[in-house]
């Protein structure tokens, strides 16, 4: 289903022609480049700042947000440079890409084996609706880590949770809310962290964020790919699996315990403040719709600059983004899932986005 991707680079404006709101100028682009660098997963090769597409035209400042949250949990190698990025959230762009020129190097991100293999997916956080209390219209449990689940490894997988007394008996009190739909839930999971809005018993409401706490560290499975190898669907985008579980509601189940894996969860109380930004990620910092991204961090460390290049039939990106999560299908060098913020419409984008990816890390000289 990946479409293959081209070989020759765009190229972005160089000399000293100005597009859009700012110049790329070629004078930082000179000398001789440093040699590759090689991480566990990836290898790194340096370019020009000319390789870089649509590098004229990015709004960084949106970039700088995501950059400013990294610098809340910086690494060795970007700590030093905090203080300058902290200086330039209120610079103007030319200022800030002259900065970015002057102090980092463009490295392409390639695979160890020469593996072509590239994919950017998305990911969101939900907006759902939920109540304190289970009820006809609220079934479905969202639950805290289990007291037991250190005594058991693997814990029990999603059919055992719902068909064992054992297990259920294991998560009786560690319900944090309920959900309408066991679909939402297994979205919410999948996920790893959204917003619900509680109805409380007093009817009183309340959004809060239920944050990732721990799995059943059973294998996950998706059942887009069960789908397919059913050949339920050709299409294995979270619309198509939607359109499949209305035509099929006797098969709900089935679809769900494909998937072994369950997620618990934590109670996190979502200031007004706390609304702008998403879930915190595997660097610690909450994440920044549309400029974070998730990778395999033994291919590029959390907290690292790149220069993201996608284009496919759900969108075409050419922006700074920063490196600050990760997930279970996250492997490889030039892979990233894409944090496409929160709510129906982000949900929309990250669940058909499937294209070819390029990387570039922007790493200290």
């Amino acid at each position: 289903m990946l479409a293959a991707c081209g070989s020759a680079p765009l190229q972005a404006p160089v000399s000293s022609r100005p597009v859009g709101a700012v110049t790329v100028v070629g004078g930082e682009d000179t000398g001789d480049l440093p040699g590759p660098i090689v991480q566990a997963r990836s290898r790194w090769t340096a370019v020009r700042w000319a390789e870089l597409p649509g590098l004229a035209d990015d709004a960084l400042h949106e970039a700088w947000n995501a950059w400013l949250k990294s610098c809340e949990k910086p690494g060795p190698v970007f700590a030093p440079l905090c203080g300058e990025v902290r200086r330039l959230s209120i610079g103007a762009p030319q200022e800030q890409l002259t900065w970015l020129m002057a102090r980092l190097q463009p490295y392409r991100v390639e695979s160890l084996s020469g593996d072509p293999g590239n994919l950017l997916t998305g990911y969101f956080e939900p907006v759902l609706e939920a109540s304190r209390t289970p009820s006809a219209q609220y079934p479905v449990p969202l639950y805290q880590i289990p007291l037991t689940l250190a005594q058991r490894k693997p814990w029990y997988t999603r059919q055992e949770i719902d068909t064992l007394e054992a297990a259920q008996a294991a998560l009786k009190g560690r319900e944090i809310a309920y959900l309408a739909d066991p679909v939402d839930a297994l979205v919410l999971q999948i996920q790893g962290s959204g917003r619900v809005r509680v109805t409380e018993p007093d009817g009183s409401q309340r959004l809060v964020r239920l944050a990732y706490a721990g799995s059943n560290e059973q294998p996950y499975k998706s059942v887009g790919r069960w789908l397919l190898e059913q050949g339920a669907v050709r299409d294995a985008s979270w619309p198509a699996i939607r359109a499949w579980i209305a035509q099929n509601p006797a098969r709900v189940n089935e679809l769900l315990w494909s998937n072994p894996r369950t997620v618990f969860f934590r109670e996190e109380a979502l200031s007004q403040q706390d609304a702008a930004w998403g879930p915190k990620g595997a660097q610690g910092v909450p994440l920044t719709p549309g400029r974070s991204i998730a990778v395999d961090p033994g291919s590029i460390p959390y907290g690292t600059p790149v220069w993201l290049a996608s284009s496919g039939p759900q969108i075409t990106l050419q922006k700074l983004v920063l490196a600050q999560d990760t997930g279970s299908a996250i492997v490889g060098a030039v892979r990233a899932d894409y944090f496409a913020g929160s709510g129906a419409q982000a949900g929309e984008l990250a669940g058909r986005l499937k294209q070819p990816l390029r990387l570039w890390v922007l790493w200290p000289k």
